[in-house]
């Protein structure tokens, strides 16, 4: 039977430009063992004695160089089986969001892009990043829809 662990997080950073939200797509390394040069959104694993915010705070700065405004919980989770391990993942989804727009990323990844909901979901390699860009997006539009997100205070 598969063991179920949650070591992992994503985090969707955005940014308002012209009234319009961006999102911030990462490419991996093409000398990444796994999934090298597609495009995807910030993850990380969760680091002994941090919390799954924390590792997503942590993440957007060590793989973008960006300071975080506000953080926000999505209302659902990621889940995905690996083989390898025998293991099923829940991932924590966030949403950050940020003013800055100079990107300095990290080794593990090559390029990077600030793309509208539409751009960003069709260059997402994962169906859940394309759906939850879509989801985040909708959601960040009206004060009304936001309050489904839960924000964290740090």
């Amino acid at each position: 039977m598969p063991k179920i662990n949650s070591i992992y997080i994503e985090c969707y950073v955005a940014r308002k430009f012209k009234g319009k939200f961006k999102f911030l797509l990462l490419k991996r390394a093409e000398n990444d063992k796994l999934y090298p040069g597609i495009w995807q959104i910030i993850t990380g694993r969760i680091e002994k004695g941090e919390k799954a915010f924390e590792t997503a705070l942590r993440e957007v700065k060590e793989e973008s160089g960006l300071n975080p405004e506000r953080l926000f919980v999505l209302p659902h989770t990621t889940t995905f089986y690996s083989p390898r391990t025998d293991s099923i993942s829940l991932i924590p989804l966030f949403v950050c969001i940020v003013d800055e727009a100079d990107v300095t990323i990290s080794d593990e990844h090559s390029e990077f892009m600030w793309l509208d909901v539409q751009k960003a979901s069709q260059k997402l390699y994962f169906k859940s990043q394309k759906e939850n860009v879509k989801f985040i997006e909708s959601n960040l539009r009206t004060k009304e829809r936001l309050k489904t997100f839960t924000e964290i205070k740090f």
